[in-house]
């Protein structure tokens, strides 16, 4: 009995039980085709709508990766790329749009919360950072992603589930993810950056997130920021000193 109780035991951790992160962040701490998170869930109808939102704080200046979403048929089903400051690149079903002259805070990193819809529908994807919502623009309508999900933080899938480049990664920290099977309203998007009630992602949930992570990759507390002590906007956290 004690031995099939370890086995349940080292399963589980193989496995990644779902978590409450909240208060959290992964930090990367440098350049690497080999530290990543790999995130799980267990939703693999079809997608014909997306929604994505995360926080991160990150100084670079290189091209780098902020979601990666691949099946096994599109290595960028769903992907969130950086191109370069003021410059975000969704992806869906290999397809690409820009969107440029994205203003974010001057000075020192601060955090920022950044969040893409799509709907298959229309095909009209948006982005929004830190509650401030871009154009409309059109991207793969009528498409839908199909197949297991494979999802990583802090890489580019080159391939499902793998063959990462060291020029695409992530470095800084990633925290508050939450994926959703629809395109959020405005007033859920604004909700989700001042980190008041909203309703949790059903496909990734950063309250119940089961992952694993791999190679120099860090789960650490959240931080304050030269940011987070000198205002008081809503994409800060409560700090105690």
């Amino acid at each position: 009995m004690k031995k099939l109780v370890l086995l349940i035991a080292l399963l589980r951790g193989c496995l990644g039980s779902p978590e409450d992160l909240q208060g959290k962040v992964f930090s990367f701490p440098e350049d690497s085709d080999t530290a990543y998170v790999k995130l799980t869930t267990d939703k693999e109808e079809p997608l014909q709508a997306v929604t994505v939102c995360l926080r991160y704080i990150s100084d670079l200046t290189r091209p780098l990766t902020l979601f990666s979403l691949a099946t096994p048929s599109e290595d960028n089903a769903f992907l969130l790329f950086k191109q370069k400051p003021g410059l975000y690149q969704p992806h869906v079903g290999q397809k690409v749009i820009d969107f440029t002259e994205v203003l974010e805070e001057k000075g020192l990193p601060g955090w920022v919360h950044v969040c893409v819809t799509w709907e298959s529908s229309s095909g009209i994807a948006q982005l929004w950072i830190n509650g401030k919502g871009s154009v409309r623009k059109g991207l793969n309508r009528g498409r839908s992603l199909q197949g297991k999900p494979s999802v990583v933080l802090g890489q580019e899938q080159d391939s499902y589930g793998g063959k990462f480049d060291k020029s695409q990664s992530f470095v800084g920290q990633i925290s508050d993810l939450h994926m959703w099977d629809r395109a959020l309203s405005p007033c859920e998007i604004c909700a989700a950056n001042e980190g008041s009630y909203f309703q949790p992602g059903n496909v990734l949930n950063w309250a119940a997130l089961q992952y694993t992570m791999d190679g120099y990759v860090l789960l650490e507390k959240m931080v304050p920021t030269y940011n987070s002590c000198n205002n008081n906007n809503n994409n800060n956290r409560e700090t105690t000193c």
